[in-house]
């Protein structure tokens, strides 16, 4: 499910500014949230199992990466949509920018 912006959003405040945006449009991407990463050695990533827990690089309630097959295009938060997770963007990339990173 995809909520449309509201008024006054990016899409909404200027035409994209690339006719060549229009070709990509309908093309499929993997779209992903980040919520943090770490490093860990070999002997730790074997000794892990059920219940363990490994430390992030992110406090709580910092913002998440949203990645569109890779690439990050935008920071945001998880929300409850139902009983499922969903996440509302922030700080987005402009979209020129969004579909030359991820093209």
């Amino acid at each position: 499910m995809i909520d449309e912006p509201r008024p006054g959003s990016n899409l909404d405040a200027e035409p994209l500014a690339n006719e060549n945006l229009k070709f990509l449009e309908n093309i499929e991407v993997e779209l992903s949230v980040e919520v943090g990463r770490t490093e860990i050695t070999i002997r730790e990533l074997l000794r892990l199992n059920e219940g363990s827990i490994v430390e992030l690089d992110r406090l709580a309630g910092d913002p998440l990466d949203i990645l569109a097959n890779g690439t990050k295009i935008a920071r945001g938060e998880i929300v409850m949509i139902g009983e499922r997770y969903g996440v509302r963007f922030g700080d987005i990339v402009d979209p020129v920018k969004r579909v030359e990173s991820v093209s």
